[in-house]
């Protein structure tokens, strides 16, 4: 009997330590658990730009704030590969993905290849008919209010009557091209200034390409009086050429985007006159909060800057100069 007793309690002994080991167990499986069921894919199409590369980042450190796993995979800018992932994020695991399309134009192929899994577009902002509510949303700035706080910085420099006027566009077909151009434009011309246009071209959001096409446009020896640029990179490109030159940059205003702490730099050293930061950090943490919230089947209406119709997630732009530069740097 004595024997018997002792059996039992060495059994209940045992199961109680193989229930307590358990528990922590358990614990770290749900964890690991709520990981896996954030499991989000990150399509970028390249990192050669400075603010992409400042977004990617910022996306991958939001991990571990949301929970999430997060894969990251550069594309490169071919659509196909884009379609391909796109396609194959549910049999994967995926259950969200966070997508920088190379064309604006390619979100119906990407919308349809995705087997209902929620697509959060980010730095390139497809057309309104192509978002649809708490599904395919874009994460994002509002493009035409950069352009807007560049050309009223110029008109407070300069003051209306005429102006000849340089513009550095970046991509071809890119929503940040498209309305920050066209708000330098339509914002001139609503307060009387008679612009005249004497150069606009397409340099990529490149420093490099900027450069050269600058370049060429001073040596056909055409006078301008301000330069908008579509971002910082190219902004900087524009400099060196007016530096090599012996132009009077503090007379010709330079304005770019992004607010990159080279471009806040040459602000505080008086060379490039203006900028536009465009959050990165903000930006990638709503991106990864919503695409979170979306693969758990949850509406973005809770996230900062949601708009009304579950489409967007706005992160506002914010005018620099030389009178609060020293605000965006270390």
């Amino acid at each position: 009997m004595h024997m018997k007793k002792t059996l039992v309690r060495s059994t209940i002994l045992s199961l109680l330590i193989l229930v307590l080991a358990f528990i922590p167990a358990c614990k770290r499986m749900r964890e690991s658990d709520d990981t896996l069921n954030n499991k989000i894919l990150f399509i970028m199409t390249d990192t050669n730009d400075t603010y992409r590369t400042n977004l990617t980042d910022a996306i991958l450190e939001c991990q571990k704030e949301f929970g999430a796993s997060i894969d990251l995979v550069i594309t490169d800018g071919d659509s196909d590969m884009e379609r391909k992932l796109v396609s194959d994020a549910k049999k994967d695991g995926y259950n969200a993905i966070i997508c920088r399309p190379r064309y604006n134009s390619n979100a119906p192929q990407l919308n349809s290849a995705s087997n209902d899994i929620p697509i959060i577009y980010v730095n390139n902002q497809p057309a309104e008919e192509h978002l649809v509510s708490d599904k395919y949303i874009f994460v994002g700035s509002y493009e035409q209010q950069a352009g807007e706080f560049q050309a009223e910085y110029i008109i407070s420099r300069l003051g209306t009557g005429a102006m000849n006027v340089a513009i550095l566009q970046g991509e071809k077909d890119h929503s940040g091209t498209e309305g920050r151009t066209s708000a330098v434009k339509t914002t001139l011309w609503e307060h009387g200034i008679n612009a005249n246009y004497v150069f606009v071209d397409y340099a990529n959001w490149s420093r490099d390409v900027a450069e050269k096409k600058f370049e060429a446009f001073v040596d056909s020896g055409t006078s301008v009086d301000a330069v908008f640029c579509n971002n910082d990179e190219m902004a900087l490109g524009v400099l060196e050429v007016m530096k090599r030159h012996n132009m009077d940059y503090a007379k010709i205003p330079v304005a770019g985007v992004d607010a990159t702490e080279a471009a806040c730099r040459s602000i505080a050293a008086g060379e490039m006159a203006f900028t536009v930061l465009q959050d990165s950090t903000e930006q990638g943490r709503r991106a990864v909060q919503a695409a979170v919230l979306l693969g758990q089947g949850t509406s973005i209406s809770t996230i900062d800057g949601a708009s009304p119709d579950n489409k967007y997630i706005w992160v506002d732009f914010e005018p620099v100069s030389a009178s609060n530069v020293n605000n965006f740097l270390d």
